[in-house]
């Protein structure tokens, strides 16, 4: 009798894991009629507990994952003010540039912050979207992008601008001495299964900070599972201040586009009854932590594809949420 008792709890208490992991699998096999999607990585408490392909993608094989790359030149903006070799988010940005900066600048310039850089709250005029490819035309895309006009003071709205994530990749290799990738890879490397395969530069060999930034879908898991860890590798190595990380997820603007809040080079949003943390890279790159669940999900789809126009950025929400509902307790 005894023993039957002690088998009937081993079964009780597996239960909720195998039901947890039964509704996971049926909600990643729907997952498969979105046609632009290519792979789909979850992981709960650092356990990866599903790795997908979809229409010919794969987990190993590097993706660009556009501009979700913000989020770790965030990172790598944390890590700089933790070391020393920058002041804080207060610091100006004009004396940091000012081998770049126009003849006259607009007298606001001299309020531009490092902080506004990460929450997309320069003022300047972007250079995404429909400017983007006139921006990336320019000889010096450090010097065009500090040359845009002010259409809002620094601090005001949210504009978003790969432009303002470039800025800051220039500033950190002027504050180190050392190129954007190989900060990145001797900060970040240490958390294993993260490795950039790719970056783009800009004509003065600068990688372009906040896009085309190729690395596999495991790695911007790895990424992921060091901010769900408060900034601590899986070897308990401490690599990015958890101060940093709190101060990153705090909305500091919203997107007039989705009414989504951005902190430092991350969008927040409630999805399924959770608060929910993301990066989020054109064509639907897309990188969510929830840390009330311990939660980390990678989704990458084919990059082509437009997001918040198309609908498809609102049906990954939409798989998130099923993904939440099926590990909720």
């Amino acid at each position: 009798m005894k023993r039957l008792l002690c088998l009937w709890m081993l079964v009780l208490c597996a239960t909720p894991v195998a039901a947890s992991e039964s509704a996971l699998d049926a909600v990643l096999d729907d997952a498969a009629a979105l046609t632009p999607l290519r792979t789909v990585l979850v992981a709960r408490e650092g356990v990866v507990l599903a790795e997908r392909g979809y229409h010919g993608g794969s987990p190993a094989r590097p993706t660009n994952i556009k501009s979700a790359s913000k989020s770790v030149v965030s990172a790598l903006v944390g890590i700089a003010i933790e070391r020393g070799l920058l002041e804080g988010v207060d610091q100006k940005v004009a004396p940091l540039l000012a081998d770049r900066m126009p003849a006259s600048p607009d007298p606001r310039m001299a309020d531009l912050t490092l902080g506004h850089l990460l929450s997309m709250q320069a003022g300047l005029q972007p250079t995404s979207g429909r400017h983007y490819g006139r921006w990336v035309a320019q000889r010096d895309w450090v010097r065009a992008a500090l040359a845009q006009p002010f259409v809002d003071a620094p601090g005001g709205a949210m504009l978003y601008s790969t432009g303002s994530t470039h800025l800051l990749s220039a500033i950190l290799v002027e504050v180190s001495g050392r190129s954007t990738l190989q900060l990145a890879r001797e900060w970040l490397g240490p958390q294993p299964g993260f490795a950039v395969t790719a970056w783009e530069r800009d004509p003065q060999g600068i990688h372009l900070g906040g896009n085309q930034m190729a690395m596999t879908p495991r790695s911007l898991l790895a990424f992921g599972e060091l901010y769900r860890n408060q900034g601590r590798a899986s070897s308990g190595a401490q690599l990015l201040p958890a101060t940093w990380i709190a101060h990153s997820w705090r909305p500091r603007t919203r997107s007039v586009y989705t009414g989504d809040g951005y902190g430092y080079g991350w969008f927040t949003r409630s999805i399924g009854g959770h608060e929910v943390r993301f990066g989020w890279g054109h064509g639907g790159q897309m990188l969510y932590v929830v840390p009330t669940l311990g939660l980390t999900v990678v989704m990458t789809s084919d990059e082509r594809t437009g997001t918040a126009g198309s609908g498809h950025l609102g049906r990954l929400h939409a798989l998130m949420g099923r993904i939440i509902a099926s590990q909720a307790d």
